[in-house]
């Protein structure tokens, strides 16, 4: 048999018998590594290899001003929106849509986002009338916006391997975040005319523009990070390091709404959050190194050209792989396996990569919210204490839409590499 094929059964049925993803992982590539005679050496080997990358240094410090800002600034950003869109019918699920969107763009991490966002909008929807399953669903849906629109934890693994600038795929990922954002927003507004959920009083300019005041140190952090990026003042690396310094500096002194007895906690839950990514970053790193030694990837292309000699199949085929992939596996851990045995078969087809990575991220993503992984749908169903299958079944309108945004930036190219192009001149 095959070693890199022997990995991926063991992945996924070690999987699917419950075993935590990175276990899956460590057990396929031993087995694999003894099938291919192998030295075991090269399993630490290679999972250094795969976490020494200087764009890797960015994951720990977004993830530790993701935690900062869940215990300050989100309140701010949440306060904001509701003041300017909160008469409108259903606003709270427009508001959790914004929300997770200004927190995205600080934080790169899905799971944050549920939490943060997730973790004050479910509770204050249900405590207005909104179904459980329909809040817990906005919610998990919502959170996915957090990886997605940069900066983005999956896009600077991505880039670590391929390397593709950071800067251009934060870039490409802009407007497929806004577009599905937008998308959202309009479903929230059909759900709430249609079943009259509650608004609020329409706010006067004195109730909105004191909300902005208080909560204008909050807004002012994507700004900075982003426009940063994009002016070329710092590289990504260094903006998640501004990122950090921001909002202890806004939460300690400016807002003061977070202690330096919370400071330690901050802290080891940032550096678990960290570990837990890189262990898997690492191992997935030692997985692909054997499965592209192994000779897989070109035997996947000499099966793809056998099938068909359109990109547009082979776009639509690597979909629904990771489609089913996401469900399974953690983005992170499928981006450092599958991009090393894949980059074969793009390059044969001429499958842009940066294109590819953005669609990549953008699937993956939607894996946060589908079972049985479904890291997001779960910790907002547990906030929301209602059952999974109505969440599910609440969700799944703007679960096809997001299916829908993925197509659409998968074969309208411009959508991903439009602003790259415009800032490279």
């Amino acid at each position: 048999m095959n070693a890199g094929l022997l990995i991926i059964i063991l992945l996924l049925g070690l999987s699917f018998l419950g075993f935590p993803i990175y276990l899956a992982l460590g057990i396929g590539a031993l087995a694999a590594l003894n099938l291919a005679d192998l030295p075991l050496i090269v399993l630490p080997q290679r999972m250094f290899a795969g976490m020494n990358s200087s764009a890797l240094l960015a994951i720990p410090f977004f993830i530790l001003a993701g935690n900062i800002m869940s215990r300050s600034i989100t309140g701010k950003l949440i306060d904001i929106c509701n003041a300017i869109i909160g008469h409108i019918k259903g606003s709270l699920a427009l508001v959790t849509i914004l929300a997770s969107a200004l927190f995205g763009a600080i934080s790169g991490s899905g799971v944050a986002t549920a939490s943060a966002i997730g973790g004050i909008t479910i509770p204050a929807m249900k405590r207005e009338g909104y179904p459980a399953p329909f809040a817990v669903g906005v919610a998990s849906i919502s959170s996915i916006l957090g990886p997605i629109i940069p900066p983005s934890i999956v896009l600077i693994v991505y880039a670590s391997i391929t390397n593709v600038s950071v800067a251009e795929l934060f870039l490409g990922s802009v407007l497929p975040g806004i577009i599905l954002a937008v998308c959202l927003i309009a479903y929230g507004l059909y759900y709430g005319h249609k079943h009259n959920l509650p608004a609020h009083e329409k706010p006067n300019l004195k109730k909105i523009g004191t909300s902005v005041r208080k909560g204008i140190w909050a807004l002012l952090m994507p700004i900075i990070i982003l426009g940063g990026i994009f002016g070329g003042i710092f590289t990504p690396t260094e903006a998640s390091a501004v990122a950090v310094v921001y909002s202890l500096i806004i939460s300690l002194f400016v807002y003061r709404d977070m202690s330096f007895k919370e400071l330690p906690q901050v802290f080891v839950e940032g550096a678990v959050s960290t570990a837990t990514i890189m262990v898997m970053v690492g191992l997935s790193a030692a997985s692909s190194y054997v499965i592209t030694t192994s000779g897989l990837p070109q035997q996947l292309v000499s099966f793809f050209n056998s099938i068909t000699d359109s990109p547009v199949v082979i776009l639509l085929l690597l979909n629904i792989l990771f489609l089913i992939i996401g469900m399974l596996m953690e983005a992170n851990a499928a981006v450092v396996m599958m991009t090393p045995i894949l980059l074969p078969l793009l390059n044969a087809f001429g499958i842009d990569l940066l294109q590819f990575g953005i669609v990549m991220s953008f699937n993956l993503c939607i894996g946060l919210v589908t079972p049985p992984v479904g890291l997001c749908l779960l910790l907002c169903n547990q906030t929301g204490e209602t059952r999974l299958s109505h969440s599910l079944k609440a969700m799944m309108p703007m679960l096809l839409i997001s299916i829908i945004v993925l197509f659409l930036i998968t074969y309208v190219s411009p959508l991903t590499t439009l602003l790259p192009s415009i800032m490279a001149g």
